[in-house]
């Protein structure tokens, strides 16, 4: 049956209750009696209504469906619906507040910056990486223009002309951004920031690994093809003078060769796909052997020695020994004749450690920071003189970060060096 023929069948019985009652006690006891009965019947129902509305609306107030009045009559029904609709409000809310939750948390966890703005470019929201990307606090910047917030004329300019169709590139806070804006309804705007720093940092990196590595082979390339012409050209040269130049060229060769293997070398330590092949090392034994080849190359010109006091390991002993050996190599290359270079092998309470220290030329705090670059060089006609190839500590660094080790640098010009090597704790040989 239709919902409002039910109401009207339930208000016209309840009247027709009150009428035949009243007619009864008029019949009984008189009209006056009976009219007066009618009248407060009628008032009883009015008030009962006139109840049930202030109390829906007090509930209108604070709308909740644990707190919904129950009804009678007619409004019992009403109640009922009320009910219901509210129920499906309140799932509906709770499925969009997890929702909403879902979508920040997965905003939050975006390496890209999202801003939510409105047509005026007012702050509605943000993720931590917007804030990390231009120095915003959403607690304390929300409702306010974001051209107030991200002061550069670029970005300024950016925002007026509106050409929001080409992306902005960005140098903001030290860093460099890919900055976006996308219309979004009618008044919203979303603002979108991908930091491009680390990349940018790695292709610069690779263009100078590329035009370094192209400089070192040219140069031996050029003496071995020089050589070759002159040898062409004067096929009688003295014996004397050709003996000089293929030793020379010999010379050069070795020079490209070292460099080839060294670039081989770190592009195999690079790979994700060759893993650390961990094996006991018999630290006391490496590292004579090592003293015994830095002798060798220092040829008496310096005075080296070591200090045993520390555990074997667990580790690549290939690798170990070639970061060992380039760390020895180069204290020997910039530390003067009669200089005092020491090894120490010792263990400490974050694990054992690996110092080269020298008495040398040292190096200015500026360039420390840079010496792990590849074919980064703090003096470039001193590192050809010794024969470097300048990829020695990138080795070196590339070793350590497979074997979950760090390099730190302490240097004075004039005065020394210490290069420190830290394993963690966990790669001691337990007996």
């Amino acid at each position: 049956m239709h919902p409002h023929l039910v109401f009207w069948i339930s208000a016209v019985v309840r009247m027709i209750i009150v009428l035949v009652a009243s007619s009864v006690a008029g019949f009984f006891w008189g009209l006056v009696p009976g009219l007066v009965l009618a009248m407060l019947g009628m008032m009883t129902l009015i008030f009962v209504q006139l109840n049930y509305l202030l109390r829906l609306a007090d509930w209108l107030d604070q709308p909740s469906s644990s707190h919904l009045p129950d009804g009678w009559g007619a409004w019992t029904e009403v109640f009922s619906r009320l009910y219901k609709l509210r129920r499906g409000d309140e799932k509906n809310q709770a499925e969009l507040a997890e929702w909403l939750a879902r979508f920040r948390q997965a905003m939050s966890l975006l390496p890209d910056g999202v801003v939510i703005m409105d047509d005026v470019m007012f702050l509605e929201w943000c993720n931590p990486a917007a804030e990390q990307h231009l120095g915003l606090s959403l607690s304390q910047d929300k409702g306010m223009r974001v051209t107030n917030l991200v002061r550069t004329p670029e970005f300024i300019d950016y925002i007026i002309l509106g050409r929001y169709e080409t992306p902005l590139t960005l140098s903001f806070r030290e860093r460099k951004l890919i900055v976006h804006i996308i219309p979004f309804e009618n008044r919203r705007q979303i603002l979108v920031t991908h930091d491009v720093t680390e990349s940018e940092r790695i292709d610069m990196m690779r263009r100078d690994f590329i035009a370094n590595a192209s400089h070192e082979l040219r140069t031996p390339l050029t003496v071995i093809n020089g050589f070759l012409e002159i040898a062409s050209m004067q096929p009688d040269m003295e014996v004397s003078i050709r003996s000089s130049h293929l030793k020379l060229m010999s010379e050069q060769g070795e020079r490209m060769q070292r460099l080839v293997e060294d670039m081989l070398t770190l592009s195999r330590l690079e790979s994700m796909e060759y893993s650390v092949h961990h094996e006991a090392i018999d630290m006391h034994g490496m590292l004579v052997q090592i003293l015994q080849e830095g002798e060798a190359l220092s040829a008496g010109r310096h005075q080296l020695s070591l200090q045993y006091d520390g555990p074997d390991i667990l580790g690549s002993a290939d690798e170990i020994r070639s970061a060992f050996l380039n760390l020895l190599t180069n204290a020997i290359r910039y530390t003067p004749e009669k200089g005092k270079i020491t090894l120490i092998w010792e263990n400490c309470p974050l694990g054992p450690k690996f110092i080269v220290q020298d008495d040398g030329i040292g190096i200015s705090a500026e360039h420390i920071s840079r010496l792990t670059e590849r074919f980064y060089r703090v003096d470039k006609s001193r590192s050809r003189e010794t024969q470097g190839t300048g990829l020695g500590l990138a080795i070196v660094k590339h070793v350590l970060l497979r074997h979950k080790a760090h390099l730190l640098i302490e240097s004075t010009p004039n005065v020394g060096s210490k290069f420190c090597v830290q394993f963690p704790a966990n790669v001691i040989l337990l007996n």
